[in-house]
């Protein structure tokens, strides 16, 4: 859960790194929150304004986390446009799950100073 705190005391922040597990730690209490809200919004037959609002709140510190994650690689946030083309999500989704690389490291702390 702090993970998901977390994203909200630096949700703007696009220029940091986020390790694997601060990334799906942090994508996996969105789904669940999600699919709780969509439980809800069924159990109580109201149309998804819930889960619509949800969405849109935490799009930012969403887009934010990608960013930082695929910094943590080496790579630039743009490419999460990747979801815009067909299968581009799936490219996406194996390099967020790749491992740090060390030299992305340096660069960053390079940049910090």
């Amino acid at each position: 859960m702090d993970n998901f705190t977390a994203a909200f005391s630096n949700f703007a922040n696009f220029n940091d790194r986020a390790t694997r597990t601060q990334f799906w730690m942090f994508s996996l209490i969105y789904v669940a929150v999600s699919l709780a809200i969509a439980i809800i919004e069924y159990v109580l037959q109201i149309p998804g304004m819930l889960g619509l609002v949800f969405s849109l709140v935490m799009l930012v510190p969403m887009l934010a986390y990608g960013a930082r994650r695929l910094h943590d690689m080496g790579r630039s946030g743009w490419w999460q446009l990747l979801v815009i083309i067909p299968l581009g999500a799936i490219v996406l989704i194996v390099m967020l799950c790749l491992a740090t690389k060390p030299e992305s490291v340096e660069k960053y702390q390079l940049q910090k100073v």
